[in-house]
């Protein structure tokens, strides 16, 4: 089983990675594999690559999930 988190992007970066904040850590993730990705978009991120745009809903979703779970 493969768990991505939710972030939320707060800078693109010209090299083709992004700054994103899950829950407020700051990493920098791959993001060659999204197109029109904007800052403020919410994106599911896996093994230190954005994977796959999500709704506002859909991360706070994710986010309650997680904090159930620990």
């Amino acid at each position: 089983m493969c768990v991505g988190l939710s972030a939320r992007v707060v800078r693109l970066q010209k090299d083709g990675t992004a700054l994103v904040d899950a829950s407020g850590a700051r990493r920098e993730v791959s993001a060659q594999l999204l197109e029109d990705l904007m800052p403020g978009d919410y994106v599911m991120v896996h093994a230190g690559a954005a994977i796959a745009k999500i709704t506002q809903e859909e991360e706070e979703e994710a986010e309650a999930v997680l904090d159930a779970l620990f």
